[in-house]
């Protein structure tokens, strides 16, 4: 990948240095305990075992700390660094409630930014972030499938704890930070045994960008439901989207188009879920849930609202905001390693799908 063309002064270390994320790996504990056992700071002191394999490791690598930088990194601001990739979406702006609510009870403030998907755009803010101060960052949403980037993202994301700083990720960025897990595979398991037993059995899916872990995840579970019970899911019965009304529309057009023989459609979130009704309804003149049943996913407050109402998989995004939060303050880790707090999907059955209409 190329080099980050981000501003001189902000620049990681060089290259050849060794890292904290490299140092909390070899020692098979977190980011937080790693800088703890190096640096001290605030919170829970780390145990003698944690301590010596934290320094043991450090020995081994040859890792070097930045002690003037560290004192100064821990004169730390109230900020909460909240990013999203699109602040228009409900869907981050649900968890941005969770966050924005639970901040306000401990006097913290919390600053959104939204990447828009951009690579090189959450990692520059990621460096801003930690210049400024922020005592803390949450990732929300979804991380990217690229391994060289999830690489320079856990770099960024090591740097900021080591000067102090605390992470919680709402779902799966492949780095080893506390993190809200999303069930985004049983979410996705159960909105087709949903379809199946009401005896649907050629399901097409609308996918959002195959290049995030959400719908890489999403799929999964689509595709392991699916193999459960004999029958793999065709490539041509898949779609790509945008995650817009407008994406689902477009690709619910193409999906019937090429696959006019479906009986029902899983959107992978609720955008492109109204997308397709849309379509199906208004542009293709077809009865839902009578000839194709529609199935979304976040179950969004709007989704109730469509007509017909939305049956969708619902994830507890405020909540998820909440608890992300509340990793960040709560400093407790009895055991030294990364926390991960599960959160459980739910399938919420409305009037958009009913029995697969016979052949």
């Amino acid at each position: 990948m190329a080099n980050d063309p981000g501003p001189r002064r902000h620049s990681d270390r060089s290259s050849g240095a060794v890292t904290l994320q490299q140092v909390a790996t070899r020692a098979g504990v977190s980011i937080a305990t790693a800088s703890r056992a190096l640096h001290g700071g605030h919170g829970r002191v780390v145990n003698e075992e944690l301590r010596t394999r934290v320094l043991a490791a450090a020995a081994e690598l040859n890792y070097v700390s930045n002690a003037p930088a560290q004192a100064l990194a821990r004169a730390r601001t109230s900020v909460v660094g909240l990013m999203v990739h699109d602040v228009a979406d409900p869907y981050f702006g649900a968890i941005a409630t969770g966050v924005m609510r639970a901040a306000a009870e401990y006097d913290l403030m919390v600053m959104l930014t939204a990447s828009f998907r951009e690579q090189q755009l959450e990692l520059d803010y990621l460096v801003r972030l930690r210049n400024q101060r922020a005592r803390a960052i949450v990732l929300a949403g979804s991380g990217f499938t690229d391994g060289e980037f999830t690489e320079r993202l856990a770099e960024r994301l090591a740097g900021f704890v080591e000067d102090g700083g605390r992470v919680a990720c709402v779902g799966d960025h492949g780095v080893a930070t506390d993190t809200v897990a999303l069930d985004n595979r049983g979410g996705a398991e159960q909105a087709v045994a949903h379809l199946w037993e009401l005896g649907h059995r050629r399901i097409g899916v609308i996918a959002g960008p195959l290049g995030l872990v959400t719908v890489r995840d999403r799929l999964d579970g689509v595709r392991r439901a699916l193999e459960r019970r004999g029958a793999p899911l065709p490539a041509e019965r898949v779609v790509e989207a945008d995650f817009t009304r407008a994406g689902g529309r477009a690709a619910a057009l193409a999906l019937l188009a090429r696959q006019p023989e479906l009986t029902a459609v899983f959107a992978l979130n609720d955008g492109m879920a109204a997308g397709a009704l849309a379509a199906l309804r208004d542009e293709l003149g077809l009865a839902v849930p009578g000839r194709v049943s529609v199935v979304g996913f976040d179950d969004l407050p709007y989704a109730a609202d469509l007509h017909p109402a939305l049956t969708t998989v619902r994830l507890p995004l405020e909540k998820a905001g909440v608890r992300a939060l509340e990793l960040i303050v709560d400093d407790r880790d009895a055991r030294g390693t990364r926390r991960i707090v599960e959160l459980e999907s739910e399938l919420t059955v409305r009037s958009s799908t009913g029995p697969a209409p016979a052949p």
